[in-house]
């Protein structure tokens, strides 16, 4: 599957949306990328995880345990760690920062991989990378399915492995043109 077919199955799926929504960092753009329109659909979900997991194989990373974020990363470790043959866990909110919890823990010899529906601002992401910062297990990378920022959040200096990058532009409340021109506001996750 091309990049052009990925956004074609997602809006299909209804995964990539027009309008003028309201980002989880704050910010306004004309697209939305509704990743529970993914995960919601398992087979549709297990091809898209299979694709990235074949672009972090040939990145040449070899983790024995992803981690993503909950909610939305719950479901793609599970998938990632399924297609890698790997362990599955996810972090959780605690207090402003997220935490290994439920009996999840990682030693020296755990090598992990983070992963994440979408990257904007990569806030979500820094989160759970400070909760295994916290550990002795060793950070091999990030993976997201979809990076909005094409390559310029980088996580420890590396942008993250994505299945496919959008140019998805997004602005501050104040200068939203959408805004402006008095389209109505949608907040997605509502």
């Amino acid at each position: 599957m091309n990049d052009e077919q990925i956004v074609v199955k997602l809006q299909e799926l209804g995964v990539l949306r027009q309008g003028h929504f309201k980002l989880t960092s704050g910010r306004h753009s004309d697209q939305f990328l509704l990743c529970s329109q993914l995960t919601m659909q398992p087979t549709e979900t297990t091809k898209m995880i299979g694709l990235l997991a074949t672009k972090v194989r040939a990145a040449g990373l070899r983790p024995n345990v992803i981690v993503g974020p909950a909610m939305g990363g719950v479901i793609l470790a599970y998938e990632m760690a399924r297609a890698l043959g790997c362990r599955a866990m996810f972090a959780e909110k605690e207090g402003e920062g997220m935490a290994l919890k439920r009996g999840f823990s990682l030693t020296a010899g755990d090598k992990v991989l983070v992963i994440e529906d979408a990257v904007s601002t990569g806030g979500s992401i820094e989160k759970v990378l400070d909760c295994l910062k916290e550990t002795e297990a060793e950070l091999l990378g990030v993976a997201v399915l979809f990076d909005r920022t094409k390559g310029q959040v980088l996580f420890d200096g590396k942008p993250p492995i994505a299945l496919l990058e959008l140019s998805i532009a997004s602005w501050d409340p104040a200068d939203c043109p959408l805004c402006q021109a008095g389209i109505e506001l949608i907040l997605p996750k509502a």
